[in-house]
């Protein structure tokens, strides 16, 4: 009588649908978007030194690459959706100390919010995985991007003023952002996915998928895809306000126009019909091509800091585009046995260009001033656009089916003559990801 009573959202819980998933990413988004302008300002102000700055970055990605690849083994161990609850409580404290002010307490804070990024993202993509069909990531990344369009539209202007006010009140905000995704995910009661089971006896080698994975050609290639889209963005965050301060422009102007360039988010609808009609193949290329010139362009000693802002802001609309297209390559080509371990390696693009970016830029920094920077992303840039050539015209698209409609015996010479072609196409179609 009385289980009658009890409502039926509470004994069993809804699937996940992708407006869910989308609203999960798009409120981390509001916890990321207000510091992703804060932290380069904070450590520029805390250090005084750019090639620290990137030292510091350098050996924070390093560390945060490890626990990425990490996360596949520990939740062997322990329950995914307490991993994930410990990645938005770290969100919560790398705010919280960064507070602090102090050098040491700027770089804790920056490492925690890493940390926390890397293992909610690799928890999140699985979740993903787990409950959107492939035929759905093409919506599910779009959906994803347009609910985290205010995040990251009015957050970097917004924390860059705040942090301008009152120094804590960005990472105050982002805290609380933080606590509401725990929050949201509690109530999705989305468990320890569908397919993962507590392993009876832990593997000998954690990297032990790494094999399976460079066994792949397409993972490899999308993998690089991501890596150097991220390797853009970090560019764009962490160098653009570093030099609109040395430039005297204001430490406010880097959050600003990263809010600007943001508003494209709201356009990813538009960018994903692009797409549709076009292909991802075309998407992915276009982006990358426009986005490394627009980068190449903003490296030329012009003399005008306004005119290399301006260039760096049209790169980053591009960037958006990759964005909506180019993780697309490798989540349709992971295998549904392979989950959580291949987003592990799909979560370590953040960590990489973490790595790879701060790394190069210190050395160009040793030669060059910092707008060489932006001339050296776009030159990474132009050469993915080469290596996006080999990618299958028709990756991502439906399978072609044959269907008999011959109903008269006039057609039946025509459906015989046109037979060969069909089964040519299937074969083709047959090529690419299916949902298998």
């Amino acid at each position: 009588m009385h289980e009658r009573r009890i409502p039926e959202w509470l004994r069993h819980a809804p699937a996940p649908s992708v407006r869910g998933f989308a609203i999960l990413a798009g409120t981390e988004a509001i916890a990321r978007g207000i510091l992703i302008s804060v932290f380069p300002v904070a450590m520029y102000n805390a250090l005084k030194d750019a090639r620290f700055v990137s030292e510091i970055y350098f050996a924070i990605g390093a560390v945060s690459l490890l626990i990425g690849l990490l996360v596949p083994y520990l939740i062997r161990f322990v329950p995914r959706r307490w991993v994930y609850v410990f990645g938005t409580l770290s969100y919560v404290a790398g705010a919280v100390v960064t507070t602090v002010a102090t050098p040491a307490a700027v770089i804790a804070g920056l490492a925690l919010t890493t940390f926390a990024v890397v293992t909610t993202f690799v928890c999140f993509n699985a979740y993903v995985l787990d409950h959107v069909a492939r035929i759905e990531l093409g919506r599910f990344e779009t959906s994803r991007l347009f609910y985290s369009a205010l995040g990251w539209t009015a957050g970097p202007a917004l924390g860059a003023i705040l942090y301008e006010w009152w120094r804590p009140a960005p990472f105050l905000i982002a805290a609380g952002a933080a606590i509401v995704m725990l929050l949201i995910f509690l109530v999705m009661r989305l468990g320890n996915g569908r397919l993962i089971t507590r392993s009876q006896s832990a593997p000998a080698n954690p990297f032990a998928y790494f094999g399976r994975f460079f066994a792949q050609p397409r993972l490899v290639a999308g993998w690089v895809f991501a890596v150097v889209r991220s390797c853009g963005w970090w560019i764009y965050v962490v160098y653009l306000p570093i030099y609109a301060v040395q430039n005297g422009l204001g430490s406010q102007l880097g959050g600003i126009a990263l809010s600007i360039s943001n508003a494209a988010l709201f356009c990813t609808p538009l960018m994903l019909r692009f797409m549709q009609r076009s292909s991802v193949r075309a998407a992915v290329r276009t982006g990358f091509l426009m986005s490394g010139l627009l980068f190449l362009f903003a490296g030329v000693p012009f003399g005008i800091p306004e005119v290399t802002i301006a260039f760096l802001m049209m790169g980053s609309i591009f960037l958006i585009l990759l964005d909506v297209s180019a993780g697309l390559p490798f989540l349709l080509a992971v295998k549904p046995s392979e989950r959580t371990e291949m987003s592990a390696i799909y979560a370590s693009f953040r960590d990489v260009s973490g790595i790879i970016t701060p790394g190069a830029a210190w050395l160009v920094l040793l030669a060059a001033p910092l707008s060489g920077v932006f001339a050296a992303g776009g030159a990474g840039l132009l050469w993915t656009w080469v290596l996006a050539r080999k990618l299958h015209p028709r990756l991502g698209q439906t399978r072609i089916s044959i269907e008999s409609t011959s109903k008269e015996a006039g057609k039946v010479a025509s459906d015989m003559v046109s037979l060969p072609n069909l089964v040519h196409e299937k074969s083709v179609a047959s090529r690419l990801p299916t949902d298998t």
